[in-house]
């Protein structure tokens, strides 16, 4: 007994001196100019590592002796020193970083769900700041959109890389999301841009290509991101104020106005931290007399964002955005030579109401673990004076559990999304249409040897679409009630090795899937002699894309950036697209497609000849065709179908798409004022609807005599008064060409904007 009581007393001395032989180091890690806590930076000393809280702060226990001490954050100049512990002591180290100049280390978050460095991301990524948003007078994000490299926006729908052509408003295959979570309208997929707030942007971030895999549904040719911006330790409110006005277009037949057609507008951000809250109120203010004859859009738009610090673990919030409007625009012209009045029975006038209201919750364990709550629920309500009234509901609900295992240098992140809609529309048989979807995914993100980083991902979906059934009127038919289920799942790997210093190999392929909309398989509408029937045996679509690319950062004196070309490849069964069949246009699966090209991307900041200037531009090549096509086929083949019905027939090539797409911004300043100008190029659309030709007039001599595309360019000037005024004035489509982005409908002549912005 006397023994066992020696060797437990041994065993209590030998833990108490193996603990005192210890020592604790602890600190922050903040901004070291805002004073912000840094979240989730790494803490490393040897093998040992940790990550900050919430508060940025952190806890490491080590032996005695002298350590290597490394501290690192995504956007920011690592931190590193020596400290010398002795057994028993505890330390207090605060480190301050500096925010990282260069392009390569851009921190983004869209491709894995966490922070990462552009240079080491494995997918193609375009992050597009703010400040050039403001420079170049956006006053919506679907305009500053097209300044990115690969990236159109055909009349309100997003197509990267040719992965989409026109589609009249229905299934978007680019999903817009806004603080992680998805905003497309829950009928048609369709995203409204006037409901993103342009005025209080962090930044926005593109994924080019399929992201099914951790994003599901709708993700299947890319992501749009925009991430919204949280207070400063300094109150700011920025205020700024625009007018445009519309020139007479080249051609004087197509003047329809004796006064100037005009947009003016108004914006307002303020952000600022009261104790332990957050808080973020945002205004927006439009009203357009359009170019296009009787067209107009007028409406506000009111958006908050609170994020409270419970503990140094615990946050919660709650965002929302509410937007109320009216506007009215016409589907195709009277003819080309009265481009900007609309056809009779096109011109539609809607009132609109559509809020968001988002909570979220984060949370922090011992572990280091982040458990994520975030919802969304948005309305959209429209009042159509064409039997177009439409409103629906989407419900959106999503945990997510990420795990960052710093000393095996491994990120994993899962999660379970459950979605949900309702609609209701006389677009749709005047009934209620439901559906629900349920997934669950997970992604692991691997470095290795501090060169080599890997990725993958899994996603399991579960979709049901409940149709009522419903009867049309003309041509009479009936719809049979249907209750359809499909479930899938998708993978995507990716690699990115850095090859030297500021070169970057990368590689990745991925799977998409898209479940069809209400608005593809149920639409019944016409505008004048349009006609749109349901197909409601209309199929999901998947596919994959892939992609080798390399990206070279350089440094030319005091100017900085990177060179990123690529090459990509996307195939997609059962591609979902309009086509005339019968005697109506309808959403069908045209078979097997294959799209591959080429893009090259310049981007860069910095000192030329002491001249700021900043530098944005690409060149995109598609090549977008029918997987198997044969012209002397087989007449019922669908591949064959959709090219008989093309203004090219017997061509295989996808409809709406251009193959050359160049985009240049440059924008330099001295003492105060700035230049800049903005160049894209898009060649001629190959191939349309044949119908579009033949019945609607003027396209087709429009086509013969622009059948180079057009080229556009844009220029802006002013001058910052302060670091806080700045005036801005910009004259777009300079040489007043006429241009259309898909055919019968003609695109602004030329216009002047003056620009006021105002920080404080």
């Amino acid at each position: 007994m006397s023994r066992m009581l020696t060797f437990f007393c041994f065993l209590a001395l030998y833990s108490q001196t193996t603990v005192a032989q210890k020592a604790n180091i602890r600190g922050k890690v903040v901004d070291a100019t805002t004073g912000e806590p840094l979240i989730a930076a790494t803490v490393r000393i040897g093998a040992d590592g940790v990550i900050t809280d919430f508060n940025g702060a952190y806890n490491l226990e080590l032996d005695a002796g002298e350590h290597n001490l490394s501290i690192r954050y995504v956007g920011y100049q690592p931190f590193n020193t020596t400290v010398k512990l002795d057994a028993g002591q505890s330390m207090e180290l605060n480190a301050f970083l500096d925010v990282e100049a260069a392009i390569l280390q851009t921190a983004t978050v869209t491709s894995g769900k966490f922070e990462k460095p552009l240079s080491e991301v494995t997918v193609s990524l375009e992050v597009l700041r703010p400040d050039l948003i403001k420079s170049t007078g956006k006053v919506t994000i679907d305009e500053a959109l097209e300044k990115i490299p690969g990236v159109t926006i055909i009349d309100g729908q997003a197509n990267i890389r040719g992965g989409s052509g026109y589609s009249q408003g229905a299934g978007s295959r680019v999903l817009l999301m806004v603080d992680d979570m998805p905003i497309l309208t829950a009928d048609a997929g369709f995203p409204n841009w006037d409901d993103v707030p342009i005025e209080n942007i962090a930044q926005v971030e593109v994924v080019k290509g399929a992201a099914s895999a951790l994003y599901g549904s709708s993700a299947l040719n890319g992501i749009i991101n925009v991430r919204t911006a949280y207070p400063k330790a300094k109150p700011e409110t920025e205020v700024a104020a625009w007018y445009t006005s519309y020139m007479a277009p080249g051609d004087e037949r197509l003047k329809w106005w004796d006064s100037a057609p005009y947009t003016y507008g108004a914006s307002l951000a303020h952000r600022r931290k009261i104790g332990k809250l957050d808080l973020v109120l945002g205004g927006y203010l439009l009203r357009e007399e359009d170019y296009n004859m009787g067209t107009y859009r007028r409406f506000g738009r009111a958006n908050f964002s609170t994020r409270y610090r419970a503990t140094d673990r615990l946050t919660f919030g709650l965002n929302g955005n509410i937007n109320i409007g009216e506007a009215a625009a016409f589907l195709y012209w009277a003819s080309d030579t009265m481009a900007y009045v609309g056809a009779p029975n096109t011109l539609s006038d809607r009132k609109r109401t559509r809020y968001n209201i988002d909570p979220f919750i984060n949370y922090y364990d011992k572990s280091g673990n982040r458990h994520r709550l975030q919802g969304r629920f948005y309305n959209v309500d429209n009042d159509n004076n064409l039997n177009q009234s439409n409103s629906s509901d989407m419900y959106y609900g999503e945990y997510q559990f990420q795990r960052q295992i710093v000393d095996a240098e491994l990120v994993i992140t899962a999660g379970a999304v459950i979605s949900g809609t309702n609609i209701s529309a006389e677009l749709y048989g005047d009934t209620t249409f439901t559906s629900r979807n349920i997934a669950g995914y997970v992604q692991l993100e691997k470095k290795l040897m501090d060169r080599l980083n890997l990725s993958g991902g899994f996603r399991y979906e579960d979709n049901l679409l409940s149709n009522p059934g419903f009867t049309i009127a003309n041509p009479k038919d009936t719809i049979a009630p249907s209750e359809e289920r499909e479930s899938k799942p998708v993978f995507r790997i990716g690699a990115n090795y850095r090859v030297g210093k500021a070169s970057f190999l990368r590689a990745s392929w991925g799977q998409g899937y898209r479940f069809p909309t209400v608005a593809e398989k149920f639409i019944v509408t016409n505008a004048g002699f349009i006609k749109v029937l349901p197909n409601p045996n209309l199929g999901s679509e998947t596919g994959w894309s892939a992609e080798l690319a390399i990206k070279q950062g350089f440094r030319i004196s005091g100017f900085e950036g990177f060179v990123d070309l690529a090459g990509f490849i996307s195939r997609y069964q059962d591609m979902i697209e309009f086509n005339f069949v019968g005697d109506g246009f309808r959403s069908v699966n045209i078979g097997g497609t294959d799209i591959r090209g080429f893009e090259a991307t310049i981007a860069g900041r910095g000192n030329i000849l002491g001249v700021p200037v900043s530098l944005l531009t690409g060149y995109t090549y598609i090549d977008p065709r029918f997987e198997s096509f044969d012209p002397n086929g087989e007449e019922g083949s669908q591949a064959l179908f959709n090219s008989q019905s093309s203004s090219e027939p017997g061509q295989n090539i996808l409809k709406y798409r251009s193959q050359h797409l160049f985009k240049f911004d440059i924008e330099g300043s001295y003492k105060g004022l700035f230049l800049g100008t903005e160049v894209f190029y898009n060649s001629q659309i190959v191939a349309i609807d044949n119908l579009f030709e033949v019945l609607l007039n003027g396209v087709r001599r429009f086509r013969e005599a622009h059948s180079n595309g057009y080229t556009l360019l844009n220029l802006r000037t002013g001058y910052n008064f302060t670091e806080t005024l700045r005036f801005t004035l910009l004259l777009n489509n300079t040489a007043n060409i006429e241009y259309t982005t898909r055919p019968a409908l003609m695109e602004a002549p030329r216009n002047l904007t003056a620009r006021l912005d105002f920080k404080f």
